[in-house]
This record gives C-alpha cells, sequence and structure tokens, in this order.
C-alpha cells in the first residue's frame, strides 16, 4: 500500500524555501525555453458563479504535477476572486502519487520568484528602490519574498488604501507607503505590479528610462497601458502569452502588430538571449503563469517537507 503526503497550507508556505523556489523555478524556465517540458493547454469546467481549472504539467528532473484550483467571485470583496485549490505531485518514473498540497501559498510564492527572476535578468544592476503595486496577497508575497532575499533595497508600496498598503509595506524591513501609484512608479527602477486591476493601474509616461516592469496580476483586465507594451522590450513565461486569448494569455499582449516579438525568460537565464540590450531600454516580463512552475514549487516543498518530517502521511 502507497503513502501520499499531506501538506496543509502552513507546511505548504513553510516547505517553499525562497532559495530553492528560484533555482528550481530557474531550471523550469530554461527547459520551457528549450521546449523541453510537457504542458497540455489549460482545460476548466465553468459554473454560473465560477470556474474549475486543471493544469498537469511535467518538467525533467522535477516531476509530474497538476493543479486544480477553482476562481469564484469574492462576495467580501465586489469585483474580487477567490483562488482556492490543490497541487497534486506525482513520481516521474513510475506515477506513484507522492504528495497533496495548497495551491494557495504555492501559487503566490512562485509567482513572486518568477517575478523576482525576471528583474534579476533584466533590471538594470543600478535601478535603486522597487516599487510594488497593490496590497492584495500577491503583492504581500511579492514583499515578503524581497525582504528574504534583499533586505537592504528600498521598497515602496502603492495601493488605493493607506491602510493596507502600511500593514504591506512593514513586511519589508526598507518598506515605505507611497502617496499614490503614480508617485510610486516615478521614483523605482523596478516595478512589480501585482493587481486584480480590469484596466491600466501603470502609465507609460511615468516610467523612466530605464526601469524594468514585471506584472502579474490583470487576470481580469490589462494592468499596464498600451504606450508601455508598445515602447517596451517584451518577456513572457511562454510563447502562449501572447498567442492564446485570455485568460491563458495577457490582456496586454493581445494583438501584438506583426513582427513583434516575446521573448521567453527562460531563453534570457539559459544564455540564448542577452535580454536587456541598453541602460535606457524599457523591459517588461508579463506573467500569465504555467504549470511548468507549479511542478517546480511542488518539487521543492516536497523535498522540504520530507527532510523535515512535515506533513501527515495518509494511506492509499
Amino acid at each position: 500500500m502507497s503513502e501520499i503526503l499531506f501538506l496543509d497550507g502552513a507546511r505548504t508556505r513553510a516547505a517553499l524555501d525562497p532559495r530553492r523556489v528560484l533555482d528550481a523555478l530557474t531550471t523550469a524556465l530554461v527547459a520551457i525555453g528549450r521546449d523541453e517540458v510537457s504542458v497540455p493547454p489549460r482545460i476548466a469546467a465553468h459554473t454560473p458563479h465560477g470556474l474549475l481549472g486543471a493544469m498537469p504539467g511535467h518538467v525533467p528532473g522535477l516531476g509530474l504535477a497538476a493543479k486544480l484550483v477553482s476562481v469564484f467571485a469574492d462576495p467580501k470583496r465586489p469585483g474580487r476572486s477567490s483562488h482556492r485549490g490543490i497541487v497534486a505531485l506525482f513520481d516521474e518514473t513510475d506515477g506513484r502519487p507522492l504528495a497533496l498540497m495548497d495551491a494557495e501559498p504555492l501559487t503566490e510564492i512562485r509567482t513572486a520568484a518568477t517575478a523576482t527572476l525576471s528583474a534579476r535578468a533584466l533590471a538594470r544592476p543600478d535601478a535603486g528602490e522597487v516599487a510594488v503595486v497593490g496590497t492584495g496577497a500577491q503583492a504581500r508575497a511579492q514583499i515578503a519574498l524581497l525582504a528574504a532575499l534583499d533586505p537592504e533595497t528600498p521598497v515602496v508600496v502603492a495601493g488605493r488604501d493607506p491602510g493596507r498598503a502600511g500593514s504591506a509595506a512593514a513586511l519589508h524591513p526598507a518598506g515605505r507607503v507611497a502617496g499614490s501609484v503614480e508617485e510610486g512608479v516615478r521614483g523605482a527602477g523596478t516595478v512589480f505590479c501585482c493587481t486584480g486591476a480590469v484596466r491600466p493601474v501603470i502609465r507609460r509616461a511615468w516610467l523612466a528610462p530605464g526601469t524594468h516592469v514585471s506584472s502579474v496580476g490583470g487576470s481580469h483586465g490589462p494592468e499596464l497601458d498600451p504606450d508601455t507594451v508598445r515602447d517596451a522590450t517584451l518577456f513572457a513565461e511562454w510563447h502562449g502569452a501572447a498567442s492564446t486569448r485570455p485568460p491563458s494569455g495577457a490582456h496586454e499582449l493581445q494583438d501584438l502588430p506583426p513582427g513583434r516579438t516575446v521573448t521567453l525568460l527562460g531563453q534570457v537565464l539559459g544564455g540564448t538571449h542577452p535580454g536587456r540590450r541598453a541602460d535606457d531600454e524599457l523591459t517588461l516580463f508579463k506573467s500569465t503563469g504555467h504549470a511548468a512552475l507549479d511542478v517546480a514549487a511542488a518539487h521543492v516543498a516536497y523535498t522540504v517537507a520530507r527532510a523535515e518530517a512535515w506533513g501527515t502521511r495518509v494511506a492509499m
């Protein structure tokens, strides 16, 4: 009889060691860039109130996993939605189910880590202050990760609610609150946009030459205005960010002009594309998520949990 390891939300979060996640995500992104992963198109079952999406994937050396996530309107937060789900990890050689874990912290941390990898690869070395736009769960995950990796670089947080912005900024030792989104963005060399926006919250005129923008929100609409997309060198996790329609693809990358290219972040990380070419170049990484990244994060959580003897073993 086989056993499966169950990790609740707290244990899943604790097992996602930031540096190990960054390393595993780098492996997964490079594999995407080399077309070495097996990830079928996303599918979803729809109800009158929301949807249940299924995202399986295989990354050689990291494993085989599938995420099931429900996206439903949140009555407590009009205009926003809840994301709840599970990730199942399987042995890639014999198909045995190995672990079941909470998808919410896993998605938050792997998304923040992917955005961070984009900044490391594409931002100027002297980029200086970082702006985080948003105050929700994903923005807070981004700030917490920045605090864990680089507690000294100043981080300014911008959002609609000053109280929520203040509590989010407090997650970083060098965090502060911007008076407005425009104020925060204008002074930053790196901008992380982590919102549930349905219309642009960042304007091209606010971005200084050489800024790097990492946009991970905008599931329901564009976070960035068309002028930012027009002027930026574009990067994404996968080509489907531009070639498939939302919600699989990115709102901002739809209907690009003929000849406009979107470079895969994994090609930069793998050394087959130079990434940023000039100090004054505006770079934009647009994230839509990818099942290979869930595989990478699940691999880390399972490895750490086993080493620490965390979780509950359930007979199958």
